[in-house]
């Protein structure tokens, strides 16, 4: 395998400076391990794909401090992980919404020597490597603290990212969009959350994405936290991603409405979006591969209008392609099951997207097949199905026209 290295930082102090990729990460809880070399402590993490990061030491009590921009630690546990005796303990979990952080106690004082990432150019992934050395306690304390880091503070108050280059015929990209989350519940009927039924949905359809073996998911959100329209576009390109998939479950006040319905957008939304996309969001994200700092509104409109060209029917197309996904796994349907609208989350220009309105929780029926992962399985089933004959189909038209 063929690695690339991306960071690669020596800091007594332990302070690694923050890596410019943003996007959601699993971790490889199989090849993962924290474990004693010789006389040094290695921390050796293994990703679905490159983030950010940063690693340093604190005192009182001695620990080691990474920091991520994020990794879902799914299945991931301390005695799976912990396997050394210059460790007494290890802990990790969400930091704030978007942000991860692990933390390893240290049996004696140790500094960080190296702290490095580099990604598999055919797969994408990402290996992270630290290694600590004894050092006496004063030297220690001496170095230990967060460290202050312009870089660090200015990218985790933003919401852009530079993209991850992709491996060339590396495997389909989809990201995935469980809506609401946090401030933002969605409907609520019967003590049923939208947001919480969707997370849940999004979690089984990315795993049931990877297990594939032929294509990729990533996640906007894998917890229970709030994240702007633009922001989920914008971790979807940072990801790489070829297409995105938003999950969505309304409740109506009136009326029996009932089973799943796919959205793309209006042809009037379509008419206005580029203009939206200009107006909300950095030059700099806007097009994946393309760096628009420094031109003005028109260019950048007509370069996003002239890239819908491609992903406009191809969202059509995949929107097409999940209605007979979900109703051949026997998924209830709406008795409209294509419809269009303004929906901002669908306005990114560079892959399709669409939305799936996977039914109502104003619904009795609809609410109970969303209740269980039993019950979400043919949903699961016929959204991955559908992603897989849409990509086929895709690839075989690209085939076509390079012809």
């Amino acid at each position: 395998m063929i690695w690339r290295l991306i960071a690669c930082v020596v800091f007594w102090a332990g302070a690694a400076t923050a890596q410019d990729f943003s996007a959601l990460a699993r971790l490889d809880v199989a090849k993962s391990q924290i474990r004693d070399n010789g006389t040094d402590l290695l921390v050796d993490l293994y990703l679905s794909q490159p983030v950010p990061y940063r690693v340093f030491t604190l005192d009182e009590p001695r620990r080691l401090v990474l920091d991520f921009r994020e990794v879902d630690w799914t299945g991931a546990s301390r005695e799976g992980l912990l396997n050394a005796d210059k460790a007494s303990d290890l802990r990790f979990g969400p930091l704030r919404p978007g942000w991860s952080r692990m933390v390893v106690d240290l049996a004696d004082p140790m500094a960080v020597t190296q702290a490095g990432m580099s990604v598999q150019t055919q797969t994408g992934t990402a290996f992270l490597q630290v290694a600590l050395t004894p050092v006496d306690a004063a030297r220690f304390a001496e170095n230990a603290g967060a460290p202050v880091d312009e870089g660090w503070e200015a990218l985790a108050e933003r919401e852009t990212a530079t993209e991850v280059p992709k491996a060339e015929n590396g495997p389909l990209v989809v990201a995935i969009d469980p809506g609401h989350g946090g401030i933002d519940p969605g409907a609520e009927r019967a003590g049923l959350r939208e947001a919480d039924l969707m997370l849940a949905l999004g979690i089984e359809v990315a795993e049931a994405i990877n297990r594939t073996g032929v294509m990729r998911a990533v996640l906007t959100r894998d917890a229970d936290f709030f994240v702007p329209l633009e922001a989920r576009m914008t971790l979807a390109r940072a990801a790489g991603a070829d297409v995105f998939v938003s999950l969505h479950a309304d409740a109506l006040e009136e009326g029996g409405a009932q089973g799943a319905s796919i959205y793309t957008l209006s042809q009037e939304a379509l008419e206005t979006a580029s203009e939206r996309m200009a107006e909300r969001h950095e030059r700099g994200d806007l097009l994946a591969g393309l760096d628009l700092q420094g031109q003005d509104d028109r260019v950048a409109t007509v370069l996003m209008d002239l890239a819908r060209l491609e992903t406009g029917p191809a969202g059509e197309r995949l929107a097409d392609a999940i209605v007979i996904g979900l109703r051949d796994s026997g998924v209830r349907m709406n008795s409209k099951p294509r419809r269009k609208d303004k929906l901002a989350v669908l306005n990114a220009p560079d892959f399709a997207s669409v939305l799936v309105e996977i039914g109502f929780l104003s619904s009795d029926t609809d609410r109970a097949n969303l209740s269980s992962a039993t019950t979400r399985a043919p949903m699961v089933a016929g959204l991955v199905a559908a992603l897989r004959v849409w990509a086929d189909d895709e690839a075989a038209r690209a085939s076509l026209l390079r012809q």
